[in-house]
């Protein structure tokens, strides 16, 4: 360790002594399933996480869930459930610059998966298991730094929101996330290290789209001539989609899954397709944005094209605060005896949110490790030590520094 003071060594060996403790917080959550399929595992990891933060003196809000686009929830199957709400912790002190930490407690892991356990290498140094990066391993680092910075007396100022739906498109916690934003001075979001452990500081865009084509119904055999095909239709537009990637300039289109049709002796009247865009800026956005709406057709077209489309998740660029923001990670890093390089994403999450609401915010700080969202997700063992004292660290000396 390099320069780190008095107080951030004593802090860095609290977090050192918490090594066992950190793995076994890291096996309960993995094995309280958090993915889609239903199940309470949701509300038991909640209670747990603010438990915990309750006892540190966070006031904690449960801040209802707000709908999602009608036609996003006839893709995941969620209609009718009752939106997740969101978990709001804070131990807020005027005297300090605030600090917002975003955690999301779902994964994709279906909760009927066999992928259910943590299985730790025989050499100890690595583990499998469903969420142990992505992101049950940085609640974890993120409720024992916490923890930590209490336990050794050094104050914080701070709210840790706990959402349920990062994974499926923040819909039900965008209006949380962004109302929270506004109060802070610094966010702090627990994805996982890039594979090389760098930082992501630049994150490409996303949003959702939705295609639905109606014609006309008829008997194949008896009255072909008569019907419409909305199946036709939306093939041909699935076409002229597949014109719209470009790589180089940083335009994603990808459609998945589709549907349509329900007999193949009827002539289908209803076709439709769900897709997802990624964008590097506002201008491409709008572009993409652009290029599906002039798919639709007007009143009374036969056969009729609707397009339906979300892109709540803004690109995340490269801006001077957030610059700032990181170099102070990369240098408690260095004080560390850590290195901390940057680099940038196509991938998106909550940061993308809370940086758009004008919250300074860097996203990658959570535990190292790789395979998200496969049957292979592994967590680097030691990064639950190194990451929870680096987390701890950066807090403190924000809070301490203030707004300037």
């Amino acid at each position: 360790m390099k320069s780190l003071t008095e107080s951030e060594s004593k802090l860095a060996t609290e977090i050192a002594a918490r090594a066992d403790l950190l793995l076994a917080d890291l096996r309960l959550h993995v094995e309280t399933p958090t993915g889609p399929g239903g199940g309470d595992g949701i509300e038991q990891t909640r209670e747990i996480l603010t438990g915990r933060l309750a006892a540190l003196g966070a006031d904690v809000e449960s801040i209802p869930g707000d709908e999602k686009p009608e036609w996003l929830g006839l893709l995941s199957g969620g209609e009718g459930r009752e939106p997740p709400s969101t978990s709001v912790c804070r131990r807020i002190s005027g005297e300090l610059a605030r600090v917002l930490v975003a955690g999301h407690m779902d994964t994709v892991h279906p909760v009927t998966s066999e992928f259910k356990e943590l299985s730790v290498s025989a050499d100890g140094l690595s583990a499998l298991g469903p969420g142990c990066v992505d992101m049950k391993g940085g609640i974890v680092i993120a409720t024992h730094a916490l923890e930590a910075l209490e336990a050794c007396g050094i104050p914080a100022s701070w709210t840790f929101s706990l959402n349920a739906d990062e994974e499926t498109g923040t819909y039900h916690s965008e209006a949380c996330l962004r109302a929270e934003a506004i109060r802070h001075d610094f966010g702090l979001a627990l994805e996982p290290a890039l594979p090389g452990g760098e930082l992501a500081v630049e994150r490409m865009g996303s949003g959702q789209f939705f295609v639905e084509t109606t014609g006309k119904s008829a008997h194949v055999g008896r009255a072909f001539a008569d019907g419409v095909s909305a199946v036709t239709k939306l093939a041909e537009c699935l076409v002229e989609i597949a014109t719209y990637p470009d790589q180089e300039r940083g335009h994603i289109v990808s459609v998945g899954p589709i549907e349509g049709g329900a007999a193949t002796n009827a002539v289908p009247e209803r076709a439709r397709a769900w897709g997802n865009v990624r964008f590097p800026d506002q201008a491409a956005s709008d572009e993409i944005a652009a290029k599906l709406e002039s798919l639709a057709t007007g009143e009374g077209a036969m056969p009729a094209v609707a397009v339906r489309r979300s892109f709540n998740r803004p690109a995340k660029p490269l801006i001077p605060e957030t610059e700032s923001l990181a170099l102070a990670a990369r240098s408690a890093a260095e004080d560390l005896g850590q290195s901390l390089p940057f680099t940038k994403t196509g991938g998106v999450c909550d940061g993308n949110i809370l940086q758009d609401a004008g919250l300074p915010t860097i996203d990658t700080l959570g535990v190292r490790g790789g395979g998200l969202h496969t049957t292979d997700e592994w967590i680097e063992i030691a990064s639950l030590v190194e990451r929870c004292q680096l987390l701890a660290i950066l807090i403190a000396r924000l809070c301490e520094r203030g707004t300037d």
